[in-house]
């Protein structure tokens, strides 16, 4: 957006005060929309061009009846030339402007957050962190809670990653400009947003178009991205998925692995798995191929579990490795072997992905075909790294580790961050707290196969299967709130889903062959 923002004026010729008004114009009606008609507002606001925005937001709403104060930073400080401006205007139509001098201005119907917005690069100290505390203090201390209102970003949040810069005004709206911001869609920044408004003020399309640094999420459109199922078609136009998980005592993720593929299109399901997980595998779904082996024999005669292993391997079209499978020692050869002979897609999940953290021969084989999908424990066992660097940094992180292996990456947190071995980098914003159990990361292993298996690219797989995953979480939660849905009911929640994308796949065909009979 800064760059957009740059071409927009420098390139294109716009005002930056035309798009300022435009963008106070968007906070204001924000407010008006929310408080009492000459209601109480304070603009608390920062020395540039988003101290400038609420200034301006704050004259607007003057002239149409609100009791409007501005507060400004003391002391010296750089002031950008729209600020000055904004400032000036405000003092000739007779709005209050004062000096903050630490002490507490009263109590509002609605505070305007303009002290920082997308240029924030370092913790907030000092006189700006006090003005951020005071925000909150004003927000807290009206009756019903006065409404925060933040401009372009809520003061104190990065715009790059969604952290929390030492301190942050939590809004209850945000109003940004031109596009969603990554720290908007981001946790803890998207829970700071309170809710989300994205304006339109007026950047020019070219602008949009000469720029090139795009992160990507998908909307409801998208959906008729859903494999197509053409009429003349048997099991096998569909795809095998081979489901290589399950330790004993973890046949549950095997189970949702290869109910998710099913339930998402694969024409035919294997579970590679121990013989302990037979009897409530071909229970729980008698559908799946099952290919039972002992463990003790395929720790001992290791050259025959490497034929059979390529044999299973040779059958597949897909691959879910890892889900429940354990860091025995037949488990550390199927991984390796998996992935040294593999040339279909291989949704690398859980164990497999801690078995290649702690041997080194297997993390070569980790190539394009490829599609890891760790948590970020699992990704800090991986790379070195602590939780917490990798949860400030969650797109540099996916993007580094597909930069450095060729896979693509699903880095799983409330919002996944994925980075493609096509080079796109999509952040997923579907998903719901009901879906923090245990088993709905089998799922979406199993939700990217049966993607694959049915004919979607496989880059493309990695980035819409979490965001599926993500709104059948969310339709399971409307039925059963967010404390019951179990990770069963999460994969059969992808029906709803998937047949919400065919109807609009099948609409969508139909809109265009009328537009061709027209024409």
């Amino acid at each position: 957006m800064k760059e957009i923002d740059r071409i927009s004026i420098e390139e294109y010729g716009l005002p930056s005060m035309v798009l300022m008004e435009r963008a106070a114009l968007a906070v204001a009606d924000a407010v008006s929309r929310r408080i009492r008609p000459a209601g109480t507002v304070l603009s608390v606001c920062g020395r540039g061009n988003n101290g400038a925005d609420a200034i301006a937001a704050a004259r607007i709403l003057s002239f149409r009846g609100y009791d409007c104060r501005i507060l400004i930073p003391s002391g010296e400080g750089n002031c950008s030339r729209e600020f000055l401006a904004q400032l000036e205007i405000a003092e000739k139509t007779g709005i209050a402007v004062e000096i903050w001098n630490g002490q507490m201005p009263g109590t509002f119907d609605a505070v305007i957050d303009g002290i920082f917005g997308t240029g924030l690069s370092r913790n907030v100290e000092g006189r700006y962190r006090e003005m951020e505390e005071l925000v909150g203090k004003i927000r807290n201390s009206h009756g019903d809670r006065a409404l925060t209102v933040a401009v372009d970003m809520p003061s104190g949040i990065s715009s790059d990653s969604g952290k929390v810069m030492g301190y942050a005004v939590r809004a209850d709206v945000t109003v940004t400009f031109g596009e969603e911001k990554a720290g908007q869609v981001l946790f803890p920044g998207r829970e700071f947003c309170g809710t989300l408004l994205v304006e339109e003020i007026g950047f020019p399309p070219g602008a949009r178009r000469e720029t090139d640094a795009w992160l990507m999420a998908y909307e409801p459109e998208d959906l008729c991205l859903v494999p197509d199922r053409p009429a003349y078609s048997n099991k096998g136009t569909f795809g095998k998925v081979l489901v290589a998980a399950g330790a004993r005592n973890m046949a549950g993720a095997a189970y949702f692995s290869a109910l998710a593929a099913y339930r998402c299109g694969a024409g035919l399901v294997k579970i590679l798995t121990p013989e302990e997980n037979r009897m409530i595998l071909q229970m729980k779904i008698p559908e799946a191929v099952l290919s039972a082996f002992d463990t003790e024999n395929a720790e001992e005669d290791a050259e025959a579990f490497e034929r059979r292993l390529k044999k299973e391997i040779s059958w597949a079209d897909v691959i879910v490795l890892g889900p429940g499978l354990g860091r025995e020692a037949y488990a550390r050869q199927m991984t390796e072997t998996i992935l040294r002979e593999a040339a279909v897609p291989v949704v690398m999940d859980a164990d497999a992905v801690n078995l290649a953290a702690e041997t080194p021969s297997i993390r070569r084989y980790i190539g394009k075909n490829v599609i890891m999908t760790p948590h970020m424990g699992e990704m800090a066992r991986f790379t070195g790294k602590t939780v917490d660097e990798i949860r400030e940094d969650l797109t540099g992180t996916a993007e580094r580790f597909t930069a450095d292996t060729g896979a693509s990456c699903v880095l799983k947190d409330a919002a996944s961050v994925i980075s493609r071995s096509d080079g796109k980098i999509f952040i997923n914003t579907s998903g719901s707290p009901a879906m923090a159990k245990g088993g709905s990361g089998d799922v979406l292993s199993g939700v990217i196969a049966g993607l694959t298996a049915a004919g979607m690219n496989p880059c493309e797989a990695a980035s819409f299967g979490p965001w599926i995953h993500g709104l059948a979480g969310e339709e399971a939660a409307k039925r059963l709130g967010k404390h019951s849905v179990l990770a069963g009911e999460l994969a059969d929640s992808l029906c709803e889903i998937l047949k919400q994308g065919m109807q609009m796949r099948q609409n969508h065909m139909t809109g265009r062959k009328q537009a061709d009979e027209t024409i």
